[in-house]
């Protein structure tokens, strides 16, 4: 006995070590989910952009190896039948009206901009496992309020079926409890039906298989309490990651107006270059020698006088689109602080209505309980009876919807102010 006890116990605590609670299944999403490697692939291609902004200010290398083919010597230039030119030069631009300093601070805000997108769709996914989670705990809670809907009119029809034995009541009476119990009973598989359902979805959602024997829904057990509407419609507008992008790209329009603006202003660049010409197709076999090297250090001040307005159309387009930029960071910002507001509504008019759906589940079962001892007194009718059991079982189904829409709002209060882990 000894042993067979310790073996149910290690069985027991194996079954609870899978249990499976929100954090848990938000961690396996975004672990998991693929859609959150293609932002980070999408980052990673900015930080390369960032990278390649970086390079105007470097030097830029450059050689070259030519040979030359003539049908004869050229007198006039001196180029021989067959000749070859080696060529080097090191370029290094000095000044491209700001063109670099702004290609690298779009560049830099740019790659903030994916960074807040990546943080955005985690936080998307966590609320989505959220919402999936809540659906199978309201599912699950409904098949519980149908299965006891279903096991009293089971007892009800065994009660009426000895009633009818005794003459109490007529086969008529009997066949109105059987309709109800036929009904509740293509209710009750439905529900289990939609349950299984909910369990595969949020499967899905994370991405791994999971069983309903691993979800304790212990989150569920304590109504959910939220602070000051004022004090998270601040931290939404500082933190909600789709603001910051936003933000980042109205930036990142004013440097791309400074960047169309470059072309107004003249370029400077320090080239230094190495010639080396011989009268044989491998450069250094020929009898040139020194005579054909050339060092040459260069400074080119360069500046485009008239290019059809092609540069004032690029900075009348950039100055453009960094405003409609801040018409829609002004447009997402009133619609979140709107959406905020609305959500506060209903998550409070959702726990009003926890209080009064709990008396109501209250008044139901004295009903119930009254009616069925008038019935058993042949004080009231079958039909009385089954009224009240399903006024019962309507004061379950709202108990379970309110304390949903509760948690509903709970989470996207908690998507608006970014709160979901970021890990």
């Amino acid at each position: 006995m000894k042993v067979w006890s310790f073996v149910v116990a290690l069985v027991f605590l194996a079954r609870t070590g899978y249990a499976l609670d929100l954090p848990q299944m938000q961690r396996m999403a975004l672990d998991n989910r693929k859609v959150v490697q293609r932002y980070m692939v999408n980052l990673e291609k900015s930080e390369k952009e960032s990278v390649k902004a970086r390079g105007g200010y470097l030097p830029s290398v450059d050689v070259s190896y030519t040979t030359n083919s003539l049908n004869r010597t050229n007198l006039l230039t001196g180029q021989a039948k067959e000749n070859s030119v080696v060529y080097g030069a090191v370029s290094l631009n000095l000044f491209a009206g700001f063109r670099d300093k702004y290609n690298i601070k779009s560049a830099d805000l740019l790659q903030q901009v994916e960074a807040r997108r990546l943080q955005g769709i985690r936080q998307d996914i966590q609320l989505n496992v959220a919402l999936r989670y809540l659906d199978v705990y309201q599912r699950q809670a409904n098949l519980q309020v149908t299965e006891d809907a279903y096991t009293t009119l089971k007892k009800l029809y065994a009660d009426g079926e000895n009633r009818l034995e005794v003459g109490l009541i007529d086969s008529n009476e009997l066949l109105k409890i059987k309709v109800d119990l036929d009904n509740a009973d293509i209710t009750l598989k439905r529900a289990e039906a939609d349950l299984e359902k909910g369990v595969q979805l949020l499967g899905n959602e994370v991405d791994a298989p999971i069983t309903l024997d691993e979800l304790q829904f212990a989150e569920f057990k304590k109504i959910p309490a939220f602070g000051d509407p004022g004090q998270s419609e601040t931290r939404m507008l500082a933190d909600r990651s789709e603001l910051r992008a936003l933000r980042g790209l109205a930036e990142a329009g004013l440097a791309q107006v400074e960047i169309a603006k470059s072309d107004y202003y003249p370029r400077v660049d320090l080239v230094g270059s190495y010639t080396k010409y011989d009268d044989k197709y491998l450069n250094g076999a020929g009898n040139v020698g020194s005579m054909g090297e050339n060092l040459q250090a260069q400074v080119v001040v360069s500046m485009n006088l008239f290019n059809g307005r092609i540069t004032e159309s690029n900075v009348g387009k950039a100055t453009l689109e960094a405003r409609g930029l801040r018409y829609d960071l002004q447009e997402m910002e009133n619609t979140m602080k709107t959406t905020l507001k609305n959500f506060y509504i209903d998550y409070k008019v959702s726990l009003d209505n926890i209080r009064v759906a709990q008396e109501n589940i209250e008044h139901a079962k004295e009903n119930l309980r009254i009616t069925q001892l008038k019935y058993k007194e042949g004080l009231q009718r079958e039909s009385d009876l089954l009224d009240a059991v399903t006024n019962l079982s309507r004061a379950r189904y709202n108990y379970v919807t309110v304390i949903s829409s509760a948690f509903l709002d709970y989470f996207q209060i908690t998507r608006m102010v970014e709160g979901f882990a970021g890990e």
